[in-house]
């Protein structure tokens, strides 16, 4: 009797040890094979980049949603992080990669724009190894006249520099013809653009070609009532059947002193 037990128990012993073995050696396996099957930044690609909302304006939060192509066969958890120069805007972790395209969303986030250039750039995180991924082209932000976007599509950011007044100084009833000097910081655009005193338009030029860079326009002659006090003018763009008001580098208000412009 005693015989069988301890054949039994030694029994026991060699198929716990066969058993124990067994799952150190699949685990070996499965170590090597996530070693050469795992993925790596250089089969990331970066296809798209997109903001939501877009365009954003100063204050509000965003979240951006990442296009990745994944060129392995394949599958495997990361991070993502979206960058803009050394500065961390975004992270989504431990998302899953399949092959071919997959579509991340990142989680909401404040971003204050504080310069006139912001480029992204976005990681990947795999095994605790950061390194930028490849994109398919830039994914920099434009200041519009409806906030900051990643499209190309929109009206850039205009500014009014000067606006000059001829004759200045002007009598009441006297004819006078404007003069804006115009920064468009985005592509060239076809648009009306018109100068108005509060409410009421004094002159218009109707879709005229508005270049990038700076550009002088020349505004026919026109009759205006100086009439109040005061008389503070403002310009505004029609794009695509859309008013909007462009920034001033300064106040444009005619004085009571012979009605100028001037300083």
């Amino acid at each position: 009797m005693k015989k069988c037990m301890f054949i039994a128990v030694v029994g026991c012993l060699f198929g716990m040890t066969a058993l124990a073995q067994a799952q150190v050696d699949k685990a070996i396996d499965r170590f090597f094979q996530r070693g050469e099957s795992r993925i790596r930044p250089r089969d990331l690609r970066v296809l798209q980049l997109e903001i939501s909302p877009d365009p954003v304006r100063e204050g509000q939060r965003i979240s951006f949603r990442v296009t990745l192509a994944n060129d392995s066969s394949h599958s495997g958890r990361i991070s993502l992080i979206v960058k803009d120069r050394d500065q961390i805007i975004s992270e989504a972790r431990d998302v899953n990669i399949y092959p071919r395209e997959n579509r991340i969303d990142l989680p909401e986030t404040y971003y204050r724009f504080s310069r006139s250039d912001h480029c992204f750039t976005v990681e990947a995180d795999i095994g605790r190894t950061r390194q930028a991924i490849d994109v398919a082209r830039e994914f920099c932000m434009q200041r519009t006249l409806a906030g900051w976007t990643l499209s190309d599509k929109g009206i850039g950011y205009l500014l009014v520099e000067d606006l000059d007044m001829s004759p200045d100084p002007a009598s009441p009833g006297q004819d006078v013809r404007f003069k804006v000097k115009l920064r468009n910081d985005g592509r060239p655009i076809r648009a009306t653009i018109r100068i108005q005193d509060k409410d009421q338009v004094i002159v218009q030029l109707e879709y005229i070609t508005i270049p990038r860079g700076l550009s002088d326009i020349h505004f026919p002659y026109t009759r205006y009532s100086f009439q109040r006090f005061d008389h503070c003018f403002t310009v505004l763009v029609d794009f695509e059947r859309t008013p909007y008001q462009i920034d001033t580098a300064r106040n444009f208000c005619a004085k009571p002193m012979g009605w100028t412009l001037r300083p």
